[in-house]
């Protein structure tokens, strides 16, 4: 892990920022601004993913039990509390980095934000206006709007969230800070005999299965959004750490090099900003499910994917819709932008290119998916 990082996204957690108690811990929230601090005195450009909102909420209104909130049904609760907490957290922070004379830049995202691609690069453009004005953007998602109510608006953690401004940004390093101290070959608190995963090459079903079940009590995301966070991540050319962030200094010691907790080392080259929103995956519709010669081909490079190689269509996309590709196990190898909507691309699976024209009575190309747009993971 001796890179050098220019740009690195933190994201802190829950856990992290309330030390596990009911309410935020000014004084870890003041340890690691001083470490930003430090490392923006380096001449390292750093951005903030916080959680907490919710949990400055109920401090804010006076809601000790985690639980409490959570059994509440009759308004949309989780949206309440964090309306209340957001002006709270973004307020320990500002007076947290005042302290190091650094002005915060609250910036809340939804997935409808990043779906777009034209609302895709104005958030990149004004992340990357604030680092050049100095400014430290603090990002969370915008949980008062993004209800289930509101199709297809909530990202669902701040885990995915980090990944996706890791690639909306190019960032270098996402360094994802919990109360946990990384992956582990089974649950640390249940059984002694766990051990912790220094390094991961690739996000194999293998090792998400390592990831177990839900997490902390006071977050949303476990290690199941970490890995998936660090697998969208890491896909985009960016390096991903899962550390403990009440470990010392944590935060420089990761840019000195140490190696800290697991880590998800980049597995591909940096990918230029449209692939990065075709890979966040939050225009995708449908699917599309490959054989394993297909399969094969994409992953080698280079290749194309033809409706020859398909074996099956799944909900509904248009012509020019993203769209995620499944292998006959069921793993996302790629996501492409489709030349045909979901009913053609139905008609034509296995076919032939050439007999494209002949089975719809119109052709808009030989693939199903050109390689220009598409991603492999």
């Amino acid at each position: 892990m001796a890179k050098t990082y220019k740009r690195i996204v933190a994201k802190l957690g829950t856990g992290l920022l309330t030390s596990g108690t009911e309410q935020l811990d000014a004084e870890m929230i003041a340890a690691l601004a001083a470490q930003v601090a430090k490392l923006r005195s380096t001449g390292c450009e750093v951005i903030v993913v916080t959680s907490g909102a919710i949990a400055a909420g109920r401090e804010r209104l006076n809601i000790g039990d985690a639980d409490q909130a959570a059994s509440r049904k009759d308004m949309p609760f989780r949206q309440v509390l964090a309306s209340v907490g957001q002006s709270h957290l973004m307020q320990i922070y500002d007076s947290a980095f005042r302290r190091h004379d650094i002005v915060v830049a609250q910036t809340l995202l939804t997935r409808r934000d990043l779906s777009d691609r034209v609302a895709y690069l104005n958030a990149r453009n004004t992340l990357l206006a604030l680092l050049e004005v100095g400014a430290l953007p603090i990002v969370n998602e915008n949980d008062v709007v993004a209800v289930e109510e509101i199709a297809d608006a909530h990202i669902g953690d701040n885990d995915n969230l980090s990944a996706l401004v890791a690639n909306l940004v190019d960032a270098d390093l996402l360094a994802i800070l919990s109360d946990v101290a990384g992956l582990y070959t089974a649950d640390p608190r249940r059984d002694p005999t766990a051990e912790l995963i220094p390094v991961v090459e690739r996000v194999s079903p293998e090792i998400e299965q390592l990831a177990g079940g839900k997490g902390s009590a006071h977050g949303v995301g476990g290690m199941v959004t970490k890995l998936q966070a660090a697998k969208l991540a890491s896909a985009g050319g960016t390096d991903v750490v899962i550390a403990e962030g009440r470990e010392s200094k944590v935060l420089e010691r990761l840019m000195g090099g140490e190696a800290i907790g697991t880590l998800f080392p980049a597995t591909g080259d940096r990918v230029e900003s449209r692939k990065r929103w075709m890979l966040s995956g939050l225009a995708s519709r449908g699917k599309i499910v490959i054989d394993a010669g297909a399969a094969k081909a994409l992953r080698s490079g280079g290749k194309s994917l033809l409706p020859a190689g398909v074996r099956d269509i799944e909900g509904s996309f248009q012509r020019g819709d993203t769209v995620p590709i499944f292998d006959d196990e069921g793993l996302r190898i790629a996501v492409g932008i489709t030349n045909y909507g979901h009913a053609d691309a139905l008609a034509i699976r296995g076919v032939r290119s050439d007999k494209i024209a002949e089975v719809l009575g119109h052709e808009f190309g030989a693939e199903l998916v050109h390689r220009n747009n598409l991603v492999v993971l």
